[in-house]
């Protein structure tokens, strides 16, 4: 597939930024240590992130951070390379991360891939949203009346990932396989662009600093600037429709999800199979249907909207429609 049509699952992610430097021994401060301490004393435990370091720990969970679906396997020289740590090293942490169940070899060979330990950690993650719990039975509810495939997505730097979904009944004709934990390019996706509807301009900058941003199709926006107007558009809207932004023959329309705090915790989506909507009277039925359920989500979180929440006031259409 051309890359404007490729998918976010099989592309490689750029390492998360502020990843901690490796701190050694000799870089520490001198600590008086008594006959009575001992090396794990409850001071050190209660230091704090910021005082103390485990290089290997940090480096092991670099090497977890490398695996993609773009590359699932990968051996002890690229790692190296890329982490900048000595071969043998890596291959001692590779074998740690195997015996602890978060790798497996490939054919017996020096390649690894992610085992199910990662898996699990990544459902244990996911099952602890309190939005997923409550969030689920609503999608249900949305996907029932739409006819459609819901989603929930949050935000993970310059991604979008998939937490919950409510699959139609119906068949839908995608390259882009949507799964929970999927991840896409949250700049050429319109949940991403609901979801960064909290940030500023600076913050976005920020983000983004690259001069272009990858494109998947001509709709995808091609600057940091361009993109900003989309997401302050879709936040002045409270939803935002993408008709084949990021896929040709897929539109959504997306609308965000609040804590109590006010701030953007998730986005509620539908799947639409095809490049447009449709006239008003099937599309604005539907902007309502989302937004409606995304407030919904946002109250069970204990969030109360103002009076001019921009999607509280599209999800009170509904009612004044049926009067």
């Amino acid at each position: 597939m051309a890359k404007e049509e490729q998918t976010g699952v099989g592309r490689k992610h750029a390492k998360p930024r502020g990843a901690a430097a490796s701190i050694s021994q000799d870089a520490l401060p001198p600590r008086q240590v008594n006959d009575a301490e001992s090396p794990d004393s409850t001071d050190e435990e209660s230091a704090g992130g910021s005082t103390y370091l485990v290089p290997g720990l940090e480096r092991g969970l670099r090497i977890l951070a490398e695996f993609s679906a773009r590359e699932p396997v990968l051996g002890a020289p690229e790692l190296s390379k890329r982490i900048g740590i000595p071969r043998t090293t890596t291959f001692r942490l590779l074998q740690t991360l195997e015996a602890l169940g978060f790798l497996e070899r490939v054919n017996g060979d020096r390649y690894f891939r992610l085992s199910v330990a990662v898996l699990r950690l990544g459902f244990e993650y996911l099952s602890s949203l309190e939005l997923t719990d409550v969030g689920t039975p609503i999608l249900e509810r949305l996907r029932d009346a739409t006819g459609l495939s819901t989603h929930l997505l949050i935000r993970d730097q310059r991604d979008v990932v998939f937490v919950a979904k409510a699959q139609t009944h119906a068949p839908m004709f995608s390259s882009v396989k949507v799964h929970v934990g999927t991840r896409l390019p949250a700049h050429a996706t319109v949940h991403g662009q609901v979801l960064m509807g909290d940030l500023s301009f600076e913050e976005l900058r920020q983000l983004y600093p690259e001069p272009q941003l990858e494109r998947f199709t001509e709709r995808t926006p091609a600057t940091v600037e361009e993109l900003y107007e989309r997401v302050r558009e879709s936040a002045a809207l409270g939803y935002a429709v993408s008709e084949a932004s990021f896929e040709r023959g897929i539109s959504v329309v997306s609308a965000p999800v609040r804590e109590q705090s006010g701030k953007i915790a998730a986005a509620l989506t539908v799947t639409i199979p095809r490049s447009d909507i449709g006239e008003a009277e099937e599309r604005e039925p539907l902007i309502i249907a989302v937004c409606q359920a995304a407030l919904e989500l946002s109250e069970r979180l204990s969030y109360r909207p103002r009076p001019d929440d921009p999607t509280a006031v599209q999800a009170r259409r509904k009612s004044v429609a049926a009067g």
